[in-house]
């Protein structure tokens, strides 16, 4: 990092999203961004790029890497849906408790077995059917429950108890934990690490270290295990074939992925999370990853898709086609309770490059 980024760190979160009513800012969503290459090289940057937080889903894909690195998925045949959905935050809807229920059944477990807990599916649409038809939700309609299946048929594979594959000293967690060290090259002992939503170890690094992450799970060193490059071909090569998977239908890291046809790979976290990637190419030969973070957690969600499109966008990283399709992210219309436009919520920064 150069000297005048670390001179810059002082100044804090940058302001990345206006509410605006009438003729005043009502509200600021201020954040960190940052984009980085392969090789280690902040291209682009906003607010303080060493800020640390917890990855939480953005870590998924590299959550699943030992399942696939293990032979553990090849061990149970799971096919590509599966281990897409192992990656991804879905959104409860039946063609992904379809999938899930399908790798638990391969494992020789049922529902039972998750230990994520249980929450209202997110896509509107499920949620309302369950409730026309007096049920409730169950741990298959939990947004993580592909990655917990796949943290089940990890433990099995490596013989560790079942029961046990969501606490830190477990194999699996451990095996988890390796691949976040040598992604973000930050050492473990090092790492802040919290308790996910979903009760396994959630993983703190800075922000500019999500974003290596990520510019390394598509593009990962020479030097590094040939197995451990080929589960992360194997990985990505899911996301994009299946980007249904990731989040559901209409969702903005499946959409992301539809209009680019996997040239971004996309992925949210909880608390104003996101993360993208693109593969070696031309202009990023080393492929590059993009990080950002929300200092509010952007509850509502009302900010991050405008920053995440915006900061895609100014990368350079969206064709006129794909930007132009993705415009109701970048932008929304605050309407009062009568229906009357009032406001508008927008992205208002302008990345610095880095060496300017």
């Amino acid at each position: 990092m150069s000297a005048r980024m670390r001179a810059e760190e002082s100044t804090g979160p940058a302001p990345l999203v206006e509410v605006t009513r009438g003729t005043i800012t009502e509200s600021c969503h201020r954040g960190h961004v940052v984009a980085v290459a392969g090789d280690g090289r902040v291209v682009a940057y906003l607010g303080t790029p060493e800020k640390v937080t917890y990855l939480r889903s953005a870590s998924k894909p590299h959550q699943a890497v030992p399942l696939v690195s293990t032979g553990a998925a090849d061990h149970f045949r799971f096919d590509e849906r599966e281990l897409a959905i192992a990656c991804g935050s879905h959104s409860g809807e039946p063609m992904h408790t379809e999938v899930v229920a399908r790798m638990l059944r391969k494992i020789g477990l049922d529902e039972s077995a998750l230990k994520c807990g249980a929450h209202e599916p997110y896509s509107k649409g499920t949620a309302e059917a369950l409730r026309e038809r007096g049920e409730r939700p169950g741990p298959l309609h939990n947004n993580c429950s592909g990655k917990h299946a796949g943290m089940l048929a990890l433990a099995r594979h490596l013989g560790a108890p079942a029961e046990k594959y969501d606490e830190p000293s477990s194999p699996v967690q451990l095996a988890v934990g390796r691949v976040i060290e040598q992604f973000s090259g930050v050492a473990l002992e090092e790492m802040a690490v919290g308790v996910d939503g979903c009760g396994v170890p959630a993983f703190g690094v800075s922000v500019r270290a999500m974003a290596l992450m990520a510019a390394r799970l598509v593009a990962p060193p020479a030097g590094w295990d040939a197995g451990l490059r080929e589960a992360c071909g194997r990985v990505v090569s899911a996301m994009r074939r299946h980007p249904e998977m990731i989040e559901g239908s209409g969702e903005m890291d499946t959409e992301i992925m539809l209009l680019t046809k996997g040239r971004i790979v996309s992925k949210v976290g909880a608390e104003g999370v996101y993360t993208a990637a693109v593969s070696p190419c031309e202009e990023w030969p080393h492929g590059l990853g993009v990080a950002l973070k929300l200092e509010d957690g952007d509850q509502g969600e009302r900010a991050r898709p405008a920053a995440a499109i915006e900061t895609l966008r100014q990368l350079g990283l969206l064709r006129a086609e794909e930007s132009d399709a993705l415009t109701r992210y970048t932008s929304a219309v605050l309407c009062n309770h009568r229906g009357d436009r009032v406001g508008e919520v927008r992205a208002t920064f302008k990345l610095k490059r880095a060496g300017h």
